[in-house]
């Protein structure tokens, strides 16, 4: 996650990698969108805050995240309604454990995301 497009990068830790997932023009202000890094499902999405990355799937009942509707730096799962904030992953509503959460950084026209790297 990153507060704003553009902003300074932290160093990447050595078990994580950078992945290419879209452009800036793919995923319009206030929206989400699913994308597969290393076999896993992620949800990317552009808030006037920047740029955020959950587990694409709902912790509570597997819902697609990238699908929810985003409002005050929080998604809410289209399937049962469970809200969770995009910086923390944290569940804001309905006792879920909290989704898993990424670094996403914006270089140029590229939003890349940090994963787990494969073993």
């Amino acid at each position: 996650m990153t507060p704003a497009a553009g902003a300074a990068a932290a160093a990447t830790p050595p078990d994580t990698a950078l992945a290419r997932v879209c452009t800036v023009a793919d995923v319009p202000l206030g929206e989400g969108r699913a994308v597969t890094v290393g076999g896993r499902r992620i949800a990317v999405f552009n808030t006037p805050t920047g740029w955020f990355a959950l587990g694409g799937a709902c912790p509570h009942r597997g819902g697609p995240l990238a699908d929810g509707l985003v409002a005050d730096r929080c998604v809410t799962c289209p399937l049962h309604e469970h809200r969770f904030d995009l910086a923390t992953g944290a569940a804001l509503s309905g006792g879920a454990e909290p989704a898993a959460t990424h670094r996403v950084l914006v270089r140029g026209d590229d939003v890349l995301v940090e994963v787990a790297a494969q073993a």
